[in-house]
């Protein structure tokens, strides 16, 4: 049985941007048939009461047109702790300038570890060009694993 490697998606909340990667990652991951799975988490120290519901309708209307059932559209978002970070092989940030300074306060151990693409948030980037960032950077990602795990 081969071992299933897991990439942790970090975001502000867990409430929209990482969570549109973990779906679209677990997707793809799927079709390709590779020995990967993601989950993500919120690196703010508290949860935002200002999201309503587990997860952004952004996120959802998105995958819901891509045709992605989300597995975890029911979950509402978690905080991440340092067994988060023990539990996966990869660790992706979706915003340098936003999450580097959380994580370095929050994680500082462990915060070498951490990749950063570059994806606003929806108060200064529209969802559908930060969506499709993201799938750029999960393709991009996958991309990567595949020649990795060759």
């Amino acid at each position: 049985m081969t071992k299933t490697n897991r990439v942790l998606f970090l975001c502000t909340g867990n409430y929209y941007r990482s969570r549109y990667a973990e779906e679209i990652f677990n997707h793809r991951v799927g079709l390709e048939g590779l020995a990967w799975l993601s989950f993500s988490r919120a690196v703010a120290e508290t949860l935002s009461p200002a999201n309503v519901g587990p997860i952004s309708p952004y996120t959802l209307e998105a995958l819901q047109a891509s045709g992605i059932a989300p597995g975890g559209a029911a979950r509402y978002p978690v905080l991440c702790t340092l067994d988060d970070f023990a539990k996966a092989e990869l660790v992706v940030a979706l915003k340098d300038a936003e999450h580097r300074p959380m994580i370095e306060q929050r994680f500082a151990g462990v915060a070498h570890r951490v990749q950063y693409w570059d994806v606003d948030d929806i108060e200064y980037l529209d969802s559908a060009t930060a969506l499709a960032k993201i799938d750029e950077q999960v393709g991009l990602l996958i991309g990567s694993l595949q020649i990795r795990d060759r």
